[in-house]
């Protein structure tokens, strides 16, 4: 089956749906919850005192209120496009954080207006370019962005399990550490850097799985994905090439993309389009 782009990427609006429908969010976002400390980590050896600080998808604020904790002085900005989460965030932050719904795609902010940006798992639903981009324009010279998503790896057993039932996608691609260093440039941010890591999380069955990933709206979305029921036959093929270990348990593996990149002065760029990036969609969809 020949594909796109778009066919392997989350679709904008589906994934927006996805999220608004999260519930459940806090029972399941442990993998959020991990890479959020990482990247606050990561903040103890960066020599910045913000005046404007963005949790961009704040989701229920965890994030926003660790950023006001850490800068007391700072104006924190938590933006989310559901307006769900934000009522969540609105309950746990109180007056330390501004609520603002937006897209990361089209920040309601103006150029240059903010010091830090922490982008935590936001990149696997959106175009990384177009966030990037977002980022280069409202960030400081010298600002930061800090973010974390996932990398193409990520449920390669999910991947692989579903490949031998159908042709079908089933769990959207993702950019590698390499391509999005490529692409942060590109957008007019400075500087990236970028490292990996994979964290595998077991389960006794596969509905504990499909409980965490409807629980933080990580559901498939791609454009190619299925508008069909999958079927109990179907379904009952994908459980049986799901490798188990000796207990009857199986592992899906996270594969966590770390990166920081900085904010620079704006710089005249050429009208024809010579600085685009374009990566091959089998770069993105490994099987």
């Amino acid at each position: 089956m020949s594909l796109s782009l778009d066919d392997a990427l989350p679709e904008t609006r589906a994934a927006r749906r996805a999220f608004d429908r999260a519930l459940q969010f806090e029972s399941a976002c442990f993998i959020h919850d991990e890479a959020r400390a990482r990247l606050l980590a990561r903040l103890e050896v960066v020599r910045l005192t913000p005046a404007v600080a963005v949790d961009l998808g704040c989701a229920t604020g965890r994030g926003a209120a660790a950023l006001a904790a850490r800068y007391p002085t700072a104006r924190v900005l938590g933006i989310d496009s559901s307006r769900g989460m934000l009522r969540t965030a609105a309950a746990s932050t109180g007056e330390a954080v501004r609520l603002i719904a937006g897209d990361a795609t089209a920040l309601p902010l103006r150029a240059a207006s903010v010091e830090l940006v922490l982008a935590n798992l936001v990149l696997p639903s959106c175009r990384p370019e177009r966030l990037f981009a977002e980022a280069a324009r409202v960030l400081t010279d010298g600002g930061a962005l800090m973010f974390a998503t996932l990398g193409p790896d990520s449920l390669q057993e999910v991947r692989a399990a579903f490949a031998a039932v159908d042709d079908r996608i089933h769990v959207h691609a993702a950019f590698d550490m390499h391509d999005l260093g490529d692409l942060a440039l590109a957008a007019g941010l400075a500087e990236p850097v970028l490292d990996v890591d994979r964290i595998e999380v077991t389960y006794a069955d596969v509905a504990g799985l499909v409980r965490d990933l409807r629980a933080v709206g990580a559901i498939n979305v791609a454009g190619g994905r299925r508008r069909t029921l999958t079927g109990r036959r179907r379904w009952g093929r994908f459980v049986e090439r799901l490798p188990r270990n000796l207990d009857g348990r199986f592992a899906v593996t996270v594969e966590l993309i770390l990166g920081q990149a900085w904010g620079r002065a704006p710089v005249a760029r050429p009208r024809s389009g010579s600085s685009e990036i374009r990566v091959p969609i089998e770069r993105i969809r490994r099987r």
